[in-house]
């Protein structure tokens, strides 16, 4: 949700730059990828293995874009949404087992909200590193500004976690009650290293992508989630760790493993860029300026988009079962997000794979589509069978009563995974054409059309909150979809 995390929206843009350094690069589309091989012998073969670059060869006339192709380079990215989409439900399942579920469910979800709306100018940095990382002084620059957004955005959070401004926020505009306030500020007090650890790792993940690296990315995914399950199992061993801390203490102590590591990974990638070939400029040097303009669209877009989960939990806060309705969000939208993983690593295949003239246009959109129908397919399966009653109440952990609360709104989100590769298409061509403004005008779009939902199914209609904000997503995705299919068809055409 991600940010990759589990969001109840939206999703996020990276980038492999077989195409997309076409952004910004001046060099011609149709150079090659110059990658440097490690020296091997018997001795050191496993290392360099790990070493070395995967292969990527450009889409032409004599390499057409095939659908095995396309599942080569998509399967690595899907894996690591898949694993860090596991984060949800295990974290779920940990806190639904320790004492006063509902409460400590609550608060962790509306705590992760903050994290993750207070994280979201930095999530688009791998996007960045990607595309503009082209040489020293490039990767210098880029450092600079996303060192100084972590500083920015860890201060943000600082000030939020001031208890006068915290209990406002939580208790006056939300609404939560005294209790889950109080385990809220807690659990977002230990989310506090979250924010930059987020910012530092996509950053150097970026180098990795650009440096064609791209399993050391999922290596990461690896460190981070073996990392929180065992911050998680030994909390939840003591008994006496409240829920919502638990689940706070697994992420955060991810997440900061997981940078790290990426950190140590992309050490030659670093190095070559600062001594090697790569090192030397290979275009005009890259200003603040150009940074902001290109980052600006992008980040803004993650801002909208991740801000909505704030306003569905103030929602929530003043629905029907508001207090049901805010404990089992969390656990239904980590479901979701499973089978909406697939789809989110779609977006920086098409940026990647989709050429200057468009070839290759035709195999991705087939394989979108196929991608669609299996995701949603296999997520209505579990929706309309008893295995969404089977992993709710065995796997998540929750009580039988709200097991049957948490039904209705899987129901009527199981056509998100198809939905998410649609979104992840449509921006993939914007990406790649450099038309973010339009991405966030569609950001817009969606947002408004949940809130005008929300509004209208709590306030005017009394629903149940999990159900109004259920139909809200839904809603507001397809208003996004509809936008933009407007706009990339009348390009095609």
């Amino acid at each position: 949700m991600n940010e990759n995390s589990a969001t109840w929206v939206g999703g996020v843009v990276q980038a492999w730059p077989t195409a997309s350094t076409a952004i910004l690069s001046t060099d011609p589309p149709s150079a090659s990828v110059r990658h440097a091989e490690p020296v091997c012998d018997a001795s050191t073969h496993a290392l360099c293995w790990l070493r070395r670059p995967d292969r990527v060869t450009k889409v032409d006339e004599n390499n057409p874009l095939t659908t095995r192709r396309i599942v080569g380079f998509w399967a690595p990215l899907a894996a690591t949404w898949l694993m860090m989409s596991v984060e949800g439900p295990f974290l779920a399942a940990v806190i639904a087992r320790l004492g006063e579920p509902r409460y400590n469910l609550a608060a962790y979800g509306v705590a992760f909200s903050f994290a993750m709306l207070i994280e979201s100018p930095i999530i688009m940095m791998m996007s960045a590193g990607v595309a503009l990382v082209t040489d020293r002084q490039a990767f210098l620059a880029l450092r600079r500004f996303a060192y100084a957004l972590n500083g920015a955005i860890t201060l943000v959070m600082s000030l939020l976690l001031v208890p006068s401004v915290f209990h406002f926020v939580a208790e006056s505009l939300i609404g939560l009650p005294r209790e889950v306030a109080t385990l809220t500020h807690g659990a977002t007090t230990i989310l506090l290293p979250w924010p930059a650890a987020i910012g530092y790792r996509r950053f150097y993940q970026g180098v990795l992508i650009r440096a064609n690296f791209t399993r050391r990315v999922a290596y990461g995914t690896v460190v981070r989630v073996v990392a929180m399950a065992a911050t998680a199992v030994t909390l939840y061993s003591l008994k006496s760790v409240n829920g919502a801390f638990v689940g706070a203490a697994a992420l955060s102590g991810g997440v900061v493993a997981e940078a790290i590591a990426s950190r140590l990974m992309a050490r030659a990638a670093v190095r070559q860029l600062l001594h090697g070939e790569e090192g030397q400029p290979s275009s005009a040097p890259l200003t603040t300026r150009a940074i902001v303009r290109f980052y600006m669209p992008l980040a803004l877009t993650s801002v909208i988009t991740l801000g909505v989960n704030p306003l569905v939990t103030f929602f929530l806060g003043r629905s029907r079962s508001a207090l049901d309705s805010l404990a089992v969000m969390p656990v239904v939208t980590s479901l979701v997000f499973a089978f909406r993983a697939g789809g989110i690593a779609y977006q920086e295949v098409g940026i990647a794979l989709l050429s200057d003239d468009r070839r290759g246009f035709d195999a991705l959109r087939r394989f979108a589509w196929l991608l669609a129908v299996t995701l949603t397919g296999a997520l209505g399966v579990v929706a309309l069978t008893p295995l969404a009653a089977g992993w709710f109440r065995v796997v998540s952990g929750l009580s039988p009563e709200l097991t049957r609360f948490a039904l209705p709104p899987l129901c009527v989100l199981a056509v998100m995974p198809g939905l998410e590769v649609l979104l992840a298409f449509q921006r993939s061509q914007l990406v790649h054409e450099r038309r973010t403004a339009t991405i966030t005008w569609a950001t817009v779009v969606e947002v408004s059309g949940i809130i005008t939902v929300l509004v209208i199914g709590v306030a005017g209609l009394n629903l149940v909150g999990a159900v109004a904000a259920a139909v809200a997503i839904l809603l507001g995705r397809i208003a996004a979809n509809v936008f933009l299919l407007d706009r990339t068809r009348r390009r095609v055409s």
